[in-house]
């Protein structure tokens, strides 16, 4: 069993191929208004369902189905030869009819709100930005009003990393004032 990188990973490359191919390769004209939405690889990575959507009346994608479903040989060989697996996962193609399904979600939604518009002319108004009241400057938070131990906390950090700094500056005899001119390296050629 395959884990979900490696199934995402192999379902980024299918969709990506596939999609080529049916753009590129397939000498049909019905192939310029398919989009493939998902791709779907099995545990196994034995199968793989590619969901499409295709822009056109429901005839026509009838028609587009029975193309994708003659295509399907085609287009497995071509995902087959850049996927580095020992075996090709069957492909199968589904119509995916979530983007319709959206749309008219939406229609019903304005339908309800234009229905509840006319009921209650007030409801449902866009707010503008100008009615929005702000806060007066004495309702703002003030930072210097937080809680000050998270402070000391802090200055703590503060001197545990001076200590160091200084330790290190100790060590390795390192002074402020020390200028660039100091390390110049003579050239002996």
């Amino acid at each position: 069993m395959a884990n979900e990188r490696t199934r995402a990973r192999i379902a980024s490359r299918i969709k990506e191929r596939a999609a080529y191919c049916i753009e590129h390769e397939l000498n049909d004209p019905r192939t310029h208004f398919i989009t493939i939405t998902e791709v779907e690889v099995s545990s196994d990575l034995t199968s793989a369902n590619l969901r499409y959507s295709v822009l056109g009346t429901p005839a026509q994608r009838r028609q587009v189905e029975q193309m994708m479903t003659k295509a399907a040989g085609f287009i497995q060989r071509q995902v087959g030869r850049v996927l580095q697996t020992r075996t090709v996962p069957r492909l199968t193609f589904h119509y995916d009819d979530s983007l319709e399904r959206a749309a008219a979600m939406d229609a019903a939604i304005q339908a309800a709100l234009n229905k509840d518009r006319k009921v209650n002319p007030g409801a449902h108004a866009e707010i503008d930005i100008k009615d929005v009241a702000l806060p007066d400057e004495d309702e703002l938070i003030d930072s210097d009003s937080l809680d000050e131990s998270d402070d000391s906390e802090d200055d703590d950090e503060d001197d545990e990393f001076d200590d160091l700094e200084d330790d290190f500056d100790d060590t390795f005899d390192l002074d402020d004032d020390t200028d660039d001119d100091d390390f110049k390296f003579d050239d002996k050629d």
